[in-house]
């Protein structure tokens, strides 16, 4: 069992970064990251990391708090796992923890089946 947990805003949203760009499967085969901001500081109120884009068009923003990773889709999400380090407010992804990671893509992937 992992005891240590990635609680690290800005890891968490490197983790993000590399999730997103390293998979080729359906919807996702078209998502960029561009834009990064590899020395973003982590705010309370979220800072800027990166956007994410889709074909070209920009589909959601990474911003990073120090404790979380908040990707702020354009669209409300399809689904939403039930899982404690996910929350939604709205089009609002907040991400918890790295093992969160891949759940976060596999929401951005179902926004973006439609």
């Amino acid at each position: 069992m992992v005891k240590d947990r990635i609680t690290d805003g800005r890891r968490i949203g490197q983790l993000l970064a590399s999730e997103l760009t390293g998979l080729q499967r359906g919807p996702l085969a078209d998502v960029s990251v561009v834009d990064a901001d590899r020395d973003v500081d982590p705010t309370p109120e979220g800072a800027f990391a990166y956007r994410v884009t889709a074909d070209d068009t920009e589909v959601a923003v990474v911003e990073v708090t120090p404790e979380t990773a908040r990707l702020l889709l354009n669209e409300e999400p399809a689904t939403v796992p039930e899982r404690d380090d996910i929350t939604t407010d709205g089009a609002t992804v907040v991400v918890h923890s790295g093992a969160a990671v891949k759940a976060a893509v596999d929401v951005l992937e179902e926004t973006l089946s439609g």
